[in-house]
């Protein structure tokens, strides 16, 4: 079983996440991308999707041209884990 995270683990998540937003219900972390064009975006994508691949944990996303919006959750946890937080992180790393 997923272990959904703790209030404090959430807590040092988001203070260390600072372009992330917290959900209204806390079960779910968003952040809004903007590049120069849809090649830059898309290429965005392609390197979260190949990591999001190897780990067998798959963003909520969207993309609109030069913007993506991306939503983190573990469903079968009902809530943010380790593996959000590992996934946002590389998301940062390459931004």
């Amino acid at each position: 079983m997923i272990k959904k995270l703790t209030p404090d683990e959430l807590s040092t998540l988001l203070a260390e996440l600072k372009q992330w937003q917290l959900s209204e219900d806390s079960n779910a972390i968003h952040r809004s991308f903007k590049f120069a064009d849809f090649n830059e975006a898309f290429g965005f994508m392609t390197r979260v999707a190949i990591k999001a691949q190897e780990m067998d944990h798959h963003p909520e996303w969207s993309n609109v041209y030069d913007k993506v919006e991306i939503t983190l959750s573990t469903h079968a946890a009902k809530g943010l884990t380790e593996r959000d937080a590992r996934l946002a992180r590389f998301i940062d790393s390459i931004t």
